[in-house]
């Protein structure tokens, strides 16, 4: 593979003005090391469902207030945490394709905070990136229609260069679109009884239960201890005989290869835009983070253990590598118990959903994209420069290529993508659907097709980057306005960020 290595990228660049946080400057300190899973275990969290209130046009209203609290995210321990309100994390956020939903945001954290629709098609105005600061104190109130197939998305903070350090403290949460596909397949969908929301996380912690921000490797805060739903040593009760997992890798840079402890087949039903067309069988699933997935599992009166396992092939890291970002880790992450006579579940119906393709020698333009270190395509983010404009309903074909010897992984807001092939190959039935993040091995390069439908703004402008929190706040990041035909950007400037109302206002 053509990769350079990061010793010589970081000699390359020794005269070049670029900031680095103290934490990345130097190559991986300190790998994270897992610890064992304690004895105790505390039965699973589940995040209520939000509260909205309907106006007489049917638009639902739901209201977030992000700010600080204490969590026993450690048995028997305090630590300080922020969260969408309440404590740590979020309520779930549950909406139909086709509804109007509309937004009351408050921040009563004590600095800036923005609130990112992640993998939701929402107008560029209302994306919640860094654009879309919320000032201490003041209010937002985005609104828009949802008009998507049925996923399991979710939201979280995207202020430029503290992404990490907000989502790290619990600002997170699921947002779950619903539509008439989702609601005729037979699968398990009732919500936190066989239909869980998993959100996994990993921490680490001072003596006296803070959490610990120190000493971030090359791929940010790496933690060594297991958080699932706010909570460690989680176990679920299983009253059912197959469950539905929608798993959300939360972690800032840690990424997950994930199966069960007795090896268990399962099969992924959905992808991070939505189902599949058929089932997937599976024994092992990989999310980096900000990647969702929706397994069902058969549980049948027998416990098994949910776990993070090694990388069988090093994340496509070299061995040194895969061992500092943690690839070869291995956590506890969920028990399962198996109920006494457990409610029967359906079989798994054989096709899932219809995917129409979209046609990559329909693009009106095709751009190429290549990741190393902070970067992309030589250049990190600049709040004030527009890196392309796409037309609005047009198809574009984008080339991915991680160059560096770095994980990496790649985002887009507003749009969910398809891979149309990895190093010239169709991409394996769990990569096939609906995708907004997609991890990126050294070497390896991703043709992906994407759409831009809808919503034009020549002032707002959408993201890609990096989903590792730390290389995204580092500036591995660009943005672009998606315009009508003939349309022109509108001069962006800072101001643009400081518009929001205070309470009341």
């Amino acid at each position: 593979m053509n990769v350079v290595s990061r010793r010589a990228f970081l000699m390359g660049l020794a005269a070049t003005p670029i900031a680095l946080s103290a934490g990345c400057a130097a190559g991986p300190s300190n790998p994270a090391q897992p610890s064992p899973a304690g004895a105790s275990s505390r039965p699973l969290p589940i995040p209520p469902l939000a509260t909205a209130t309907t106006d007489a046009a049917g638009t639902r209203h739901f209201a977030l207030s992000a700010g600080a609290g204490n969590s026993e995210i450690l048995a028997g321990k305090s630590t300080a945490t922020w969260g969408f309100n309440g404590s740590m994390l979020g309520p779930t956020i549950r909406a139909r394709r086709g509804e109007s939903v509309a937004f009351t945001i408050d921040n009563d954290l004590p600095e800036a905070t923005t609130v990112h629709w992640h993998g939701m098609h929402v107008p560029a105005r209302f994306d919640g990136g860094p654009h879309q600061t919320i000032e201490l104190g003041a209010r937002w109130e985005p609104g828009w229609t949802v008009n998507q197939p049925g996923a399991t998305l979710w939201y979280h903070p995207h202020p430029h260069g503290s992404t990490e350090k907000h989502v790290y403290r619990g600002l997170a949460g699921l947002f779950l679109v619903d539509d008439e596909v989702t609601d005729a397949v037979d699968l398990p969908k009732t919500y936190g009884v066989d239909d869980i929301p998993l959100i996994i996380q990993d921490k680490r912690f001072t003596a006296d239960g803070a959490l610990d921000e120190s000493d971030p490797t090359d791929i940010g805060l790496l933690g060594d201890t297991i958080v699932t739903n706010g909570i460690t040593g989680a176990h679920l009760s299983v009253s059912t005989e197959k469950v539905r997992l929608r798993i959300l890798n939360g972690s800032s840079g840690r990424m997950y290869n994930l199966g069960f402890s007795d090896d268990r087949e399962f099969h992924l039903v959905a992808s991070d835009g939505g189902l599949l067309t058929a089932p997937v069988p599976l024994t092992r699933v990989r999310l980096s983070p900000g990647e969702r997935a929706e397994i069902v599992v058969a549980v049948n009166g027998s416990n098994t253990l949910l776990r993070a396992m090694p990388y069988e092939d090093n994340a496509g890291l070299d061995r040194g590598d895969a061992a500092a970002f943690g690839v070869q880790d291995s956590f506890d992450i969920l028990e399962l118990r198996a109920g006494k006579n457990p409610t029967a579940s359906a079989a798994l119906p054989a096709s899932l959903a219809t995917i129409a393709r979209l046609d990559p020698a329909a693009a009106a333009a095709e751009r190429s994209f290549e990741l190393q270190w902070f970067m992309i395509n030589g250049a990190q983010m600049d709040m004030n420069r527009i890196d392309f404009s796409p037309t609005v309903d047009t198809t574009e074909v984008w080339t991915v290529r991680n160059v560096d010897d770095w994980p990496h992984n790649f985002h887009v807001h507003d749009v969910q993508f398809q891979i149309i092939d990895i190093d010239g190959s169709p991409p394996p039935p769990a990569l096939a659907g609906w995708k907004d993040t997609v991890y990126t091995p050294p070497g390896v390069r991703f043709r992906l097709a994407l759409r831009f439908t809808e919503y034009s703004d020549p002032t707002y402008p959408y993201m890609y980057h990096c989903h590792l929190l730390l290389h995204e706040d580092q500036g591995m990041m660009g943005q672009f306005l998606v315009l009508e035909p003939g349309q022109r950007p509108t001069p962006m400037t800072m101001d643009m960020t400081m518009t929001h109302r205070g309470h009341g206002g």
